[in-house]
């Protein structure tokens, strides 16, 4: 009893902490920008319906991210084991729960748990389900490489703001050392596997459980061996199905970043298509960095220090809509949703934890 009080406790706090920044952020956005003209302007552009028709638009734009999202998901299953047979809206209902733990949790690392639950739970093994996922992060990760010289070449002589540089630094920093780490433990899974058994055994001093460093190591073991079969897979038999995923991935992050063209539009801005794909991929870099439960606070800085840029001074006084509009559709949006659907898989929206997927496996 007290063990599962602990751990609502422990979901409550970050779900608490992600929207309170989130909307924090917001409302101070918000007081430093918006003024008499931005009450002026949203009373005329408001009831046109351009303004309902484009913000609409965001709005399905958002529900076909998911929906890609989870083609991806069911190709991607479909080839690590052809025998499970992962319909569409199976793995669409995957990637719809999983997007309240992602956005609770930093670098959207939550819902990845949830994902390979359901997908042992539609009948993929463990492992299986584990390579399915890591393949969907080693693909984003191709995809992100990419894009990042577009968005510099882009961004190279208007990002003025200090701490957006410097956050972007730090983040490609971080990056670059998750790629090199990536690659290392695909090339050496043994020395990677002594490694992180290593660090289990010092940060295990600290703990009191101590009966459980044998089930550490063997979690290891599994988890870094599954990770090398997984990446040996996809680069070998599972070539054409993770060229097939590859497509749908640029489809996925396009489809998302049009968003914030669309409420540009429906504000009566210019879309500013190649900026704005441009901003989303650098925004993409200081969201996947480990900072704030579900990157809160952090993003909606992100895309005020970004798009001031686009907006310019002459628009400054709907750059606090602007973020508050994108920020209910891309953020609150999610959770509300993804919140519905775990509901409805685990009676809970605060019951999940990495403890349910291995009483699954046992």
């Amino acid at each position: 009893m007290l063990a599962n009080t602990k751990k609502t406790k422990s979901l409550k706090l970050p779900i608490i902490v992600s929207i309170s920044l989130s909307l924090a952020i917001i409302i101070i956005i918000l007081f430093y920008t918006i003024n008499t003209e931005t009450l002026q302007y949203l009373s005329q552009v408001s009831f046109q319906w351009q303004f309902f028709m484009f913000l609409g638009f965001a709005v399905v734009l958002n529900i076909f991210y998911w929906c890609i999202w989870g083609a991806r998901l069911k190709v991607l299953s479909n080839a690590v084991d052809s025998g499970a047979k992962i319909r569409w809206w199976e793995s669409t209902k995957i990637v719809i729960a999983n997007l309240f733990l992602a956005g609770i949790t930093p670098s959207l690392a939550g819902g990845e748990p949830v994902r390979i639950y359901l997908l042992n739970k539609d009948g993929l093994s463990t492992g299986c389900a584990t390579a399915v996922v890591l393949g969907e992060r080693l693909i984003d990760a191709f995809f992100i490489l990419m894009i990042i010289p577009f968005a510099f070449f882009v961004f190279k002589d208007r990002v003025n703001v200090q701490l957006i540089s410097y956050c972007l630094m730090a983040g490609i920093f971080v990056f670059i050392v998750g790629i090199i780490v990536f690659v290392y433990a695909i090339r050496f899974p043994e020395k990677t596997k002594h490694f992180l058994i290593f660090l289990s055994t010092k940060f295990a001093r600290f703990s009191k459980k101590k009966e459980r460093g044998a089930q550490v190591v063997k979690r290891i073991s599994t988890e870094v061996d599954n990770f090398h079969q997984s990446m040996v897979f996809f680069v070998t038999k599972g070539r054409r199905a993770f060229a097939a995923a590859g497509a749908l991935t640029v489809l996925f992050w396009s489809t998302g970043f049009c968003i914030p063209s669309m409420i540009l539009l429906a504000l009566g801005l210019p879309p500013f298509f190649l900026e704005s794909f441009a901003a989303q991929a650098l925004l993409l870099i200081i969201v996947m960095m480990p900072t704030t439960p579900g990157s809160s606070g952090v993003t909606e800085l992100g895309m005020a220090g970004l798009y001031s840029v686009l907006l310019g001074a002459s628009h400054e006084y709907l750059l606090g809509v602007f973020v508050l509009l994108f920020r209910l559709i891309t953020y609150h949006m999610n959770l509300i949703t993804g919140a519905a659907f775990q509901y409805r898989i685990f009676k809970s929206i605060t019951s999940f934890s990495m403890e349910t997927l291995g009483k699954k496996d046992g």
